[in-house]
């Protein structure tokens, strides 16, 4: 919708083809139905992607702060939350409305729901405009000079995700970083859930790191494994180790974030209390009581030599969790990889090798961190499409 809107108000005639039946629905559902549209700290280091730079010249052209003008000239009210975080005071449907609001100005004309059957490249004409691309649909075909594909990735599967940015990027020769969920909570293995199966629901703040990633927020114990905020966070760090070949480092958790943990146990090192106990001081009981257990450490402090309280030190401030997998594309809130933007340009989303053909937003290899980055992107890269389709 944002790069239809722009290409429509530019003068472009446009088509918005959707197969879905309700308009928007993964803006709708997001952020509790109030829709976290964008974040007051976004720059290139809140994605992900094998090609890094390639967000900075779309950010810079239109971020966050363009985004919120928008919002403000159609009079959404809004509130900031934790990390920058932008919210819809009364509910996601402003976004949506706000976005077919711009679309009706741009005169973009809408075929939904309406399944794409396949398209093909036409013969090369050199004449301006000339129509390049026809598209097959269930209700009749199109020609266009200029084919935008905004299909998102395969997170929400039950919203509609389907592979189909990717099976046409591949049709006409794109590369694909290949997808995988993120951010999405994590399982852990039986033996480890195991022994943490009681302590299901509990939330702490941690900082969570992996592979260059780290972030303090709260982490979440369940059923299958961890989740929250902090989790879902560094899930994408640890799925994207899977580029690299090899074995996956672990998830460590600092669980006591901000705290010299040495001197504090050190400061104790005589006391008759059980560990557990003084844990439970600044950790929840029941987590305090079964990580101890987990690790054989449910004495009393005085009976652990100074090494042993250094390894304790060393592990509540790098607990290392090897994780078994995630609960996949369902529970994850996008996906990581899809088109290569190696292939593609970073001024315009043209790809390289095939004029008149864009992407934008989740289809391509650019994954945000959780937090409005995701939105931004879209807004974003759609932006730029938009000025030149």
């Amino acid at each position: 919708m944002m790069c239809a809107a722009q290409a429509g108000q530019r003068g472009r005639r446009v088509l918005l083809i959707d197969h879905a039946a309700q308009l928007a629905e993964k803006i709708r559902i997001s952020g509790g139905g109030r829709c976290n549209f964008t974040n007051l700290r976004v720059t290139a280091d809140n994605y992900l992607s094998r090609n890094p730079h390639f967000v900075r010249s779309a950010l810079a052209r239109y971020g966050s702060r363009e985004f919120i003008e928008l919002v403000d000239r159609h009079r959404i009210a809004w509130h900031e939350r934790e990390h920058g975080q932008l919210f819809c005071d009364h509910s996601a449907q402003d976004i949506i409305d706000m976005l077919r609001s711009e679309c009706a100005d741009g005169g973009v004309d809408w075929a939904m729901p309406v399944t794409v059957e396949r398209i093909e490249r036409l013969p090369a004409d050199t004449t301006s405009g000339a129509p390049r691309f026809r598209v097959h649909c269930a209700t009749g075909t199109a020609c266009c000079a200029s084919l935008v594909i905004a299909s998102g990735g395969l997170s929400i599967p039950k919203i509609g995700a389907s592979p189909f940015g990717y099976r046409i990027a591949e049709q006409f020769g794109l590369p694909i970083v290949a997808p995988l969920p993120a951010l999405v909570p994590l399982t852990l293995p039986p033996e480890t859930l195991q022994r943490l199966s009681t302590l299901a629901g509990i939330s702490l703040e941690v900082e969570a790191s992996c592979a260059g990633g780290s972030f303090r927020e709260a982490a979440l114990v369940t059923h299958r494994g961890l989740s929250g905020p902090a989790i879902l966070q560094i899930s994408s760090y640890w799925q994207a180790q899977a580029y690299d070949g090899g074995a996956r480092a672990p998830v460590t958790l600092d669980l006591l974030p901000g705290t010299d943990v040495h001197a504090w146990l050190q400061q104790h090192a005589h006391a008759r209390s059980l560990l557990p106990n003084l844990l439970a001081e600044r950790l929840p009981k029941r987590f305090a009581q079964a990580w101890c257990e987990l690790h054989g450490w449910s004495r009393p402090l005085n009976q652990f030599r100074s090494a042993e309280l250094d390894s304790v030190a060393d592990t509540l401030q790098a607990w290392p969790l090897a994780p078994s997998g995630t609960q996949g594309y369902a529970k994850a809130e996008v996906t990581l990889g899809g088109v290569d933007t190696r292939a593609l340009s970073s001024r315009t989303m043209e790809a390289n090798a095939c004029p008149g053909l864009y992407f934008v937003g989740e289809v391509m290899d650019v994954t945000g961190h959780l937090g409005g980055y995701n939105f931004q992107w879209a807004w974003s890269s759609g932006h730029a499409a938009g000025q030149f389709v």
